[in-house]
């Protein structure tokens, strides 16, 4: 008797991996990526941005970025 590859006995058995723990969607942010639940983020003005994005933000709102002397 032929048996299927193990990955499509461990799918038939236990289901496709992964869908469950994707994690939930949580909006957009001010640049249009996706923010994913358990983010960081910053609320300015009614605009929502990554905290990866915020530098980025900051510098286009006009704050200049300067080293201490």
């Amino acid at each position: 008797m032929l048996r299927d590859h193990p990955v499509i006995e461990r799918i038939e058995k236990t289901g496709y991996p992964n869908m469950i723990e994707q994690p939930e969607h949580a909006g957009i942010d001010y640049y249009g990526t996706e923010i994913i639940e358990g983010d960081d983020i910053v609320e300015y003005d009614g605009e929502v941005v990554l905290k990866e994005n915020l530098e980025k933000f900051l510098a286009e709102m006009g704050f200049e970025f300067k080293t201490a002397m």
